[in-house]
C-alpha cells in the first residue's frame, strides 16, 4: 500500500511526459457510439434503477491528486481483500448476476461494483466511475471499473493489486458506460468483438 502511494510521481511524471507527445490520446480510452448493454447489468439496472439513472453534466475529468491516488489505491486493496471471489453459478445458480458483494462474496463486476459505489461517496462524480468490460489474454470475458482522471483512464481490477493506466494492462477493452448517464453504454474503438453476452440498449 505505501510502495504504491509513493508511486504516485512517478504515475504522473509518466503520464505528464506522454501529455507533451503527439501520442497523448493513448493514455485516455476512445469512446464511441452507444452499444449494446452488459446482460448483467440489464438485470442490475431493473432491480437497483436508480444505480443506473445517474447523470453527470459535461466536465472534465476529475483532478488526480496525492490525497486522491491514495484513496483509490486504499478502496482497492480494501475491496480485494475484503471480498472473497465466487462465481455467480456458485453464488447465485445463473452465469450472469451483477450485485454488490454484501455477503463478502463476490464475482468480477461486485468487486468494481463496490469500488465504484466507495469512490463515489468520496465525492468523485459518477461519470468519472465507470464500468467497463474487457477481454481476458486466454478470451475470457471481465469487468473492471475506469477510474477517468485529468492525468488519464485508470483501471481497479480485483485479478490485478496494482492501479494501471488502461493502456499498461494486458486487457483488450470493449466496451464501457457512458460517462454522462450511467444506464447507457458506450463501445471502445479498438474494433474488437466483446466475448460477454450482452442485450440491445434501451
Amino acid at each position: 500500500m505505501g510502495l504504491e502511494r509513493g508511486l504516485l510521481p512517478a504515475v504522473i511524471a509518466a503520464v505528464l511526459g506522454l501529455a507533451t507527445c503527439a501520442a497523448n490520446a493513448q493514455t485516455f480510452m476512445a469512446g464511441g457510439s452507444r452499444t449494446t448493454q452488459p446482460v448483467g447489468h440489464y438485470e442490475f439496472c431493473r432491480t437497483t434503477p436508480a444505480e443506473c439513472a445517474q447523470k453527470t453534466a459535461e466536465q472534465p475529468p476529475v483532478e488526480l491528486t496525492r490525497k486522491l491516488w491514495a484513496r483509490i489505491i486504499d478502496i482497492n486493496n480494501l475491496v480485494n481483500t475484503m471480498v472473497a471471489p465466487r462465481t455467480d453459478r456458485q453464488m447465485w445458480g445463473v452465469e450472469e448476476h451483477w450485485s454488490y458483494p454484501t455477503s463478502g462474496y463476490g464475482d468480477c463486476e461486485d468487486y468494481a461494483l463496490e469500488k465504484r459505489r466507495l469512490l463515489a461517496r468520496e465525492g468523485i462524480p459518477y461519470g468519472n466511475l465507470l464500468m467497463t468490460v474487457v477481454r481476458q489474454p486466454n478470451g475470457d470475458g471481465h469487468a473492471v471499473l475506469t477510474v477517468r482522471t485529468n492525468l488519464g483512464d485508470f483501471v481497479l481490477d480485483n485479478l490485478e493489486p496494482r492501479v494501471l493506466a488502461w493502456n499498461e494492462t494486458r486487457y483488450q477493452f470493449l466496451k464501457r458506460q457512458s460517462d454522462r448517464h450511467s444506464g447507457v453504454w458506450v463501445s471502445i474503438d479498438d474494433d474488437r468483438q466483446m466475448l460477454v453476452g450482452s442485450v440491445s440498449g434501451n
